[in-house]
């Protein structure tokens, strides 16, 4: 029989007196039983609406009745039919947004909890099960993956599994994309996006880092070259924006971007850190999505006293996940809605000692169906700070399209696709953050599972 309480098993999570001292992760995930009583409370629908959710696909139902029967071998055998990530996914994708919004258990109550399932699906198997898999059957055709983030983690994935010899090439030294350069430890655990890659690396995976496409290789050498036949693109959406407002350009202001690289990939919370980074003690966050709460919370770890998140909207709008929000403010987090940057006011060394604001309210719609937010009179306040991080969204990173003859790019930098992930370049195809700019590692992961079945149908009519 069915659960049929209107509530989510809670999720087990750190006290935030603790873990805010420390990177170590928040939530520490179901028991078994805990899993078992969520699952019983699935419907186990037929037409299976939450899975037109999920941008790969999964047979939610079908993994949900396993764990409800308590063989989590067999739920992690149905996710990881069409996910490469199911342990990254349970924990950073916005389900509540995605397969979660259609469950129909959330029509009177809570939906169920399909991500904290999925997470404990896949670290039950990843701290249960000996990795075996074999090769798959070698086709004979040479693949190559540029970027080694969600969108090229999938595709790459994928095309293993259909018998491609398949090399990824990472920019940086470690692979992993934003998931390790972008998202915190407390958040995601490294080590758990470093198990994905090695069973990937026991598919076949060739993984070389340290390799920056379009300048120690172009796309055309890779081809043309280096015998690969089909190239995909999943660079990601790394260079940062800026307001374009005075002070800027002070020290002590950090982009969103270099901040988390510096703290996630270089480690640099860690006393031994060949790359310590100072944020003192007032810090302002200048927006509010997910990259803004990441950074926020990697401040206050750092010792921070006083982190503000300025945001131009109202709390209703804070496009960040609610419980990376919640989170936040139990942590310590000061949010300051309906509130936007004019200035980053200087003290007498060139640094940052404060934040000039103007307070705003809520106008006519814009284009995205968000009330456009317009200037008070008269409003301005200062906040006293010692450093600034802007947090406002990123694009593609001009380099390969900028060293690819016959790619199309959009204005603001992405790759231009059809459907499929094909590019203006016969054989070479794009997804992810590359393609539409910044979005999340679900989407990219699927844009890299579509392109992966578009590389096969397009080698297979050569």
């Amino acid at each position: 029989m069915a659960n049929m309480s209107l509530h989510k098993v809670p999720m087990p999570t750190r006290p935030p007196e603790v873990r805010s001292g420390d990177f170590l992760e928040v939530t520490t995930g179901y028991t078994a039983e805990q899993a078992v009583e969520e699952a019983g409370r699935c419907l186990q629908c037929k037409n299976k609406p939450c899975t037109g959710g999920c941008p790969v696909q999964v047979d939610i139902p079908a993994f949900i009745a396993e764990v409800a029967k308590g063989d989590f071998a067999a739920a992690y055998a149905v996710i990881s039919r069409t996910s490469s990530l199911p342990a990254v996914c349970g924990r950073v994708c916005p389900q509540e947004t995605q397969c979660e919004s259609r469950c129909v258990r959330g029509v009177k109550g809570e939906p169920v909890a399909i991500g904290r399932l999925e997470r404990f699906v896949a670290d039950w198997y990843n701290e249960q099960v000996q990795n075996t898999a074999a090769h798959p059957i070698h086709n004979g055709h040479r693949a190559a993956v540029i970027g080694s983030g969600p969108a090229g983690l999938a595709c790459a994935g994928d095309l293993l599994r259909m018998g491609y010899d398949v090399t990824m090439f990472e920019a940086l030294h470690l692979a992993g994309g934003v998931l390790v350069y972008g998202i915190p430890e407390f958040r995601l655990p490294k080590a758990i996006v470093q198990q994905e890659i090695c069973r990937l690396q026991a598919l076949g995976l060739h993984l070389e880092t340290n390799a920056v496409i379009g300048r120690v290789m172009s796309i055309d050498e890779l081809m043309e070259q280096q015998g690969f036949e089909t190239v995909f693109i999943g660079t990601g959406a790394g260079l940062p924006r800026f307001m374009g407002i005075p002070g800027e350009n002070l020290g002590g202001v950090y982009s969103a971007n270099e901040f988390l690289t510096r703290v996630n990939l270089m480690k640099a919370y860690l006393p031994e850190s060949a790359t310590p980074i100072h944020c003192g003690k007032r810090v302002v966050v200048v927006g509010g999505g997910n990259v803004a709460m990441d950074a926020a919370r990697c401040a206050l770890r750092l010792g921070a006293e006083q982190v503000s998140v300025v945001y131009r909207r109202s709390a209703e709008e804070l496009p960040a996940r609610a419980e990376e929000v919640e989170h936040a403010i139990e942590e310590g987090v000061v949010f300051r809605f309906l509130s936007n940057p004019v200035e980053i006011v200087a003290n007498g060394h060139r640094c940052v000692a404060g934040v000039r604001c103007v307070e705003m309210e809520l106008g006519e719609a814009d284009a995205s169906g968000r009330r456009r937010p317009v200037v008070k009179a008269n409003s301005d306040f200062l906040i006293d700070a010692d450093t600034v991080i802007m947090a406002i969204g990123t694009s593609p990173n001009p380099l390969i399209k900028t060293t690819t003859e016959g790619l199309d790019t959009r204005s603001f930098g992405g790759i231009v696709t059809d459907e499929t992930g094909a590019t203006s370049r016969p054989g070479v195809f794009a997804g992810g953050d590359a393609v539409t700019g910044a979005a999340t590692v679900i989407l990219a992961m699927g844009a890299g599972k579509t392109a992966a079945a578009a590389m096969d149908k397009y080698m297979r009519q050569k």
